[in-house]
């Protein structure tokens, strides 16, 4: 019933927010499994004198475009590796890009895309209210359009979104703080801070939301105490998920709340360029004085931030494996491609604003310095060289 609700309150604050979509990680490495593909095709901006698409599709063949936001945040990188890869290997031409987090480049990405023959289009958009002139385009010519990790808002052109269960991670992100801190059994009081992700992300909302729905009754009831009064979602998001930006803020906050010895005890953030941020400045600012490092969440398993929690630095993190929703996008689009409905298990939850659309939600889990080795290691997503 939670989710339910929270869904609700989100499709009415569509209504006047614009929402966009969700990005984390903080460098460029890439995991062992698969391999790093960087033969990208590039398609010149300014082309006009292209053929008309062709619509006729056939699964295992044809064209399909993969547009990807930067090539700066080791997610990205793998996914768009596993996406080429996987839809390779499945008999597809792979028009793979990335746009450099500059949206007027994504748009012309797009526009070559659709125009140089691609028959279905898989999507992680920058901003996802910034592409309804272009998707026009695609429905225009009947080129399906899947949304990848990043609902897209505010377009009728969008068929399927294909994602993990948002909500979930953030759920599972507030359980942890839960669990560590013995709440349930009346522990307390806690200091705790909150950040999460962009401000017109859809995604960093229903993080934020299945955390809170958490965390709040302990708010409520003075178990978790918030020192800096930073408790809304428009005061702790963080503009671009940028680590540098999340650091600026806790620099602030420890500035003013915990200069004086006062305890840290947990920091609820989104993903791991978030944590990152919280972490430089917690290493600036506050471990000379304290002995413990506070509890620190975060979302995406990214190598420095995997390396943080085997020193103590970060608690948890999020494992969304790349392969498994890049796998899942391929089977959507074989299916698009064969004229069959595409698998999803959720026609309820996402709305873009035009209505609900078809979802395929992956099952995030967390990892810690208990399991990191068993789902990182074991299952070929690192090399233990990796991550020393």
């Amino acid at each position: 019933m939670k989710k339910k609700l929270f869904s609700l309150l989100l499709a009415a604050s569509m209504l006047t927010t614009v929402l966009a979509g969700c990005t984390s990680g903080t460098n460029g490495n890439t995991p062992a499994s698969p391999a790093a593909s960087n033969d990208t095709a590039t398609v010149d901006a300014g082309n006009t004198d292209v053929d008309t698409p062709d619509t006729t599709t056939v699964a295992g063949t044809g064209r399909i475009g993969v547009a990807m936001p930067t090539k700066d945040l080791q997610r990205w990188n793998q996914d768009g590796d596993n996406m080429k890869r996987l839809l390779e290997e499945a008999g597809y031409e792979v028009d793979l890009q990335y746009a450099s987090n500059d949206i007027a480049t994504q748009v012309s990405q797009i526009e070559n895309m659709i125009s140089s023959g691609c028959q279905v289009l898989v999507i992680a958009a920058i901003e996802g209210d910034s592409l309804g002139t272009v998707l026009e385009q695609a429905k225009e010519n009947n080129i399906p359009v899947i949304a990848y990790d990043r609902l897209i808002m505010n377009s009728d052109a969008v068929t399927y979104y294909a994602t993990f269960d948002n909500y979930m991670v953030g759920t599972k992100q507030g359980q942890y703080i839960e669990q560590q801190l013995n709440l349930a059994n009346g522990d307390g009081p806690f200091n705790i801070e909150l950040i999460t992700g962009d401000p017109g992300d859809n995604n960093a909302r229903f993080f934020f939301g299945g955390a809170m729905d958490v965390l709040q009754p302990y708010i409520d009831n003075g178990q978790l105490v918030v020192k800096s009064g930073q408790t809304d979602f428009a005061t702790v998001a963080t503009q671009g998920w940028s680590t540098e930006n999340a650091q600026n803020r806790f620099d602030a906050i420890i500035s003013a709340n915990y200069a004086d010895g006062t305890q840290l005890d947990a920091v609820l953030a989104s993903n791991d360029s978030t944590a990152m941020g919280v972490t430089n400045s917690l290493e600036a600012n506050y471990v000379a004085n304290h002995d413990n490092w506070p509890i620190i969440t975060g979302q995406d398993c990214d190598i420095a931030n995997v390396k943080n929690m085997i020193a103590g630095k970060q608690a948890m993190s999020i494992f969304k494996d790349t392969r498994t929703l890049a796998a899942k996008t391929v089977e959507m689009v074989d299916a698009i491609m064969s004229g069959s409905e595409a698998p999803v298990n959720d026609k309820e939850t996402y709305d873009n604003g035009t209505g609900i659309i078809p979802s395929y939600l992956c099952e995030p889990v967390f990892a810690d310095i208990n399991n990191y080795e068993e789902l990182l290691i074991e299952s070929g997503y690192y090399t233990a060289d990796q991550l020393k």
